[in-house]
C-alpha cells in the first residue's frame, strides 16, 4: 500500500468540512508532522496562531456516512529538544477556596520550560532552584487532539471534543493504538495535532508537555458499521470514549458505546454484557479541563477471548 509524505503548510483551529489537504485510500500510510498547541513548529517558529492547530484534513476515498474510520497511530515522535507546560493546576479541578491560591502561585509566569532528550527519551524541568530542581521524567508521547469532521456542516473548535473526537487529551492515545471514528461526512476528513511529550490523567494543569511531533499513521475503513462515539484498542483493552460535560454524561456515553460494542460486534445479550461490564470494566479519565470532559471505558481483551 502507498506511503504518503505530507508536509503541512496550513493548519486549522476547527474540525470541519475544510478542503482536503491530501486524498488517501484505505490501507495507505501517511508520514507527516504537527505543530504544538501554541503553533510552534520543530524549529520553534510561530507558523500559525495558538490553540491546538490541526494538520489535515485527510480525505479517505470511499468513506461514506455510516462507515467507521480506523486510524492506527504507528509512530508519535517529538521532533525538537524543548517543550512547555502550564504552571499551576486548572481552577476547575480544585475546591473553590483554592482558586485564589493558584492565582497567587502563578503570578506573572504563564509557562514552564522543559528540555527534551530525544536520545534518552526523557524530559528535564528547566526551572530555578527549588524542590523539583533536576526533575527528570520518561517521555510518553501522545496526541491530545485528533478526529474527523462532524456532520451537518458543523466546524467545532479544537478546544473541545464530541462524537467526532477532538480535544480529548487521553494519555492512552499513543503509539500502537488503533482508534475508530464515526464517518460523519464523505471522506471522513481526518485531522491531527496537539502533541504531548508527556501528560498525566486529565490534563489537570491545562497542558501536557506541549511539543511538535513527527507522526506516522495508517487508515482503513469498516464499511457499513456505524458507531456513535470514538472507540479504540491496544494490546490489552478495547475501549470507548465519551466526551461531554458534566462528567457523569461522558461516563454514560462511553459506557453505552461499550454496551453497543459488546452486544452488536460480540453478540452478547444485555445481561451478559452487563455482567462483564459490572465486574471487569476499567475507566480512565481523559480531559477534565476543556469545555467537554472525556471518559474512557475499557474492557480487558483477555476476558473477551472466551467469547
Amino acid at each position: 500500500m502507498p506511503t504518503h509524505t505530507f508536509e503541512p503548510t496550513h493548519y486549522h483551529h476547527t474540525l470541519g468540512s475544510h478542503p482536503p489537504a491530501l486524498k488517501i485510500a484505505p490501507g495507505d500510510t501517511v508520514i507527516t508532522t504537527c505543530v504544538d498547541a501554541g503553533g510552534l513548529d520543530r524549529y520553534l517558529h510561530q507558523v500559525t496562531p495558538r490553540g491546538n492547530p490541526m494538520t489535515g484534513p485527510f480525505f479517505v476515498e470511499g468513506a461514506q456516512v455510516g462507515d467507521t474510520l480506523a486510524v492506527r497511530l504507528e509512530k508519535l515522535r517529538p521532533n525538537r529538544t524543548s517543550g512547555w507546560s502550564g504552571v499551576v493546576l486548572a481552577s476547575n479541578v480544585v475546591d473553590p477556596d483554592d482558586v485564589p491560591v493558584l492565582a497567587q502561585a502563578r503570578g506573572s509566569q504563564r509557562w514552564l520550560d522543559w528540555e527534551i532528550d530525544l536520545q534518552a527519551n526523557t524530559a528535564h524541568l528547566c526551572s530555578p532552584a527549588g524542590p523539583l530542581e533536576g526533575l527528570e521524567l520518561p517521555l510518553e508521547p501522545m496526541l491530545g487532539c485528533f478526529g474527523v469532521a462532524p456532520g451537518r456542516g458543523e466546524a467545532i473548535s479544537t478546544a473541545t471534543s464530541g462524537p467526532h473526537g477532538g480535544n480529548m487529551d487521553y494519555r492512552g492515545f499513543k503509539e500502537g493504538v488503533t482508534v475508530y471514528f464515526p464517518v460523519l461526512v464523505e471522506g471522513a476528513l481526518f485531522f491531527l495535532g496537539d502533541g504531548h511529550a508527556l501528560q498525566g490523567d486529565g490534563e489537570i494543569a491545562g497542558t501536557g508537555i506541549e511539543i511538535s511531533m513527527d507522526v506516522q499513521f495508517s487508515v482503513d475503513l469498516i464499511k457499513g458499521q456505524a458507531i456513535r462515539w470514538p472507540r479504540g484498542e491496544n494490546a490489552e483493552y478495547i475501549f470507548t470514549v465519551g466526551n461531554a460535560r458534566p462528567l457523569d454524561q461522558c461516563v454514560q456515553h462511553a459506557t453505552s458505546e461499550m454496551l453497543r460494542w459488546l452486544t452488536v460486534q460480540y453478540k452478547l445479550d444485555i445481561q451478559s454484557a452487563s455482567q462483564l461490564l459490572g465486574q471487569c470494566v476499567r475507566y480512565d479519565l481523559g480531559n477534565i479541563f476543556d469545555p467537554a470532559y472525556t471518559m474512557v471505558c475499557k474492557m480487558p481483551k483477555k476476558v473477551l477471548e472466551r467469547l
